[in-house]
């Protein structure tokens, strides 16, 4: 038997939850990974761990006993993984962090919190900027590192980046949309539906820069920065979307439903991760920032 640390998380998730939908929108993954990752676990240990009902889950009694039991694994993988204390006392002053938009609004905040936790006499000055303005900051020395989209990157002649996470891009839906009872979705069907295209983070020229492979274009009704307004369009079926897992919710601000379905085309993910001046010497409070955001990524998909 070999169990994972993910598996065993996203159980933790979902039973906190008590909705596999939430738990998935909790730690940033798909619903269906939270999913298999449950269902792996009960065929792994012969036991059913949740009971399935319309309102979501609810643990059974092995399901109880299991989750003590998997809070005290995570809690020792944690603390084995923690950066070494005299890493933590050596890192001390500030590291001024630069973030887009997206990443401010649905990715870093637990990041963040845990690395305060763990390096309490560091302090990190936050700045929310445009990507443009972001990279000239890197360059001029206004911030000593970025968590962004990596793959809006620009300048890849003077700044490094690294992706720590990739979000897979996927259609939208209302529940009632005609599209989502369709067996496979391609782009060609997507462009004779009214789309809400999403501007802010260049959104727009990421999409425009996939759909320009194609000979078809979105039908675009409406553009906006606002992420909460094309929820709210796609729920109530005004249009359709192609947007990222990680600011996927499954539902509007009017408690309307949200779909998502794949796409057959080769539609580019989002990724995100961390951007500094190439060949610039990093404090010692810059790099465990570094250090300790890839650590924290990688033991949540271990």
């Amino acid at each position: 038997m070999s169990l994972s640390l993910r598996q065993i998380r996203y159980f933790i998730a979902a039973a906190d939850s008590g909705q596999i939908s939430q738990a998935a929108m909790d730690i940033n993954v798909s619903q269906s990974a939270v999913t298999a990752a449950v269902k792996e676990l009960e065929r792994q240990l012969d036991v059913q761990l949740f009971e399935r009902h319309p309102r979501g889950v609810s643990l059974t009694y092995e399901g109880h006993h299991f989750l003590q039991a998997a809070r005290h694994l995570t809690a020792a993988a944690e603390e084995a993984m923690r950066v070494p204390r005299m890493a933590r006392k050596e890192a001390v002053g500030e590291v001024r962090v630069a973030c887009t938009y997206t990443v401010a609004g649905y990715f870093l905040p637990a990041y963040l919190r845990r690395f305060s936790h763990s390096f309490p006499r560091v302090q990190v000055q936050l700045f929310e900027a445009p990507r443009p303005e972001i990279e000239e900051g890197l360059i001029n020395d206004k911030y000593d590192l970025a968590v962004m989209l990596t793959s809006n990157l620009a300048n890849k002649k003077q700044l490094e980046s690294e992706t720590l996470i990739r979000s897979q891009r996927r259609l939208w839906v209302g529940v009632d949309h005609p599209l989502l009872g369709e067996g496979s979705v391609d782009l060609e069907q997507v462009s004779r539906q009214p789309y809400v295209m999403l501007t802010v983070d260049e959104a727009a020229n990421t999409a425009m820069s996939y759909w320009q492979r194609t000979p078809y274009g979105p039908n675009v009704i409406f553009e906006t920065s606002s992420v909460e307004a094309v929820r709210s369009m796609v729920a109530m079926s005004m249009g359709v979307t192609v947007l990222s897992d990680m600011v996927y919710r499954p539902w509007s601000l009017e408690g309307r439903r949200i779909e998502v379905r794949e796409l057959s085309d080769a539609v580019p993910p989002m990724d995100v991760g961390l951007a500094w001046l190439r060949g610039r010497e990093l404090s010692v409070s810059a790099r465990a920032f570094m250090d300790s955001l890839r650590l924290t990524i990688r033991t949540a998909l271990d």
